[in-house]
């Protein structure tokens, strides 16, 4: 079992920059692969980024360039850097890992941006 907590989101006006924090239960040296999902409301759930155990990155199309995803495994933590947000970055962020064949989700976090 691996508990995640995300923590990080809040209400940023367009333009603006956030930074999410995953931190897990234990240790994530193991966890092979990491990462950011986001549901806006009315739509389905969306891959936003993730990270391998090599550090390899892989990002939607409609963050590529803003958002910016990385892992500390001292402090078993994982963040997304959020840049130059838009209106259509609002959603409930969720972290993510794999563990085996097993998928751990986290509570998720409200990301705002307004106009």
């Amino acid at each position: 079992q691996v508990q995640l907590a995300e923590s990080g989101g809040g209400l940023v006006q367009a333009g603006g920059s956030l930074r999410l924090s995953c931190t897990a239960s234990r240790s994530i040296v193991s966890l092979n692969v990491m990462g950011w999902y986001r549901q806006a409301p009315g739509k389905q759930r969306e891959l936003v980024a993730s990270i391998t155990s090599g550090g390899s990155t892989n990002y939607a199309d409609s963050v590529k360039g803003r958002f910016s995803i990385s892992r500390d495994n001292t402090i078993n933590t994982m963040f997304l850097e959020m840049n130059s947000l838009k209106p259509e970055d609002t959603a409930v962020y969720f972290c993510i890992v794999k563990r085996g064949t097993a998928t751990y989700w986290g509570q998720g976090t409200q990301v705002t941006v307004s106009e």
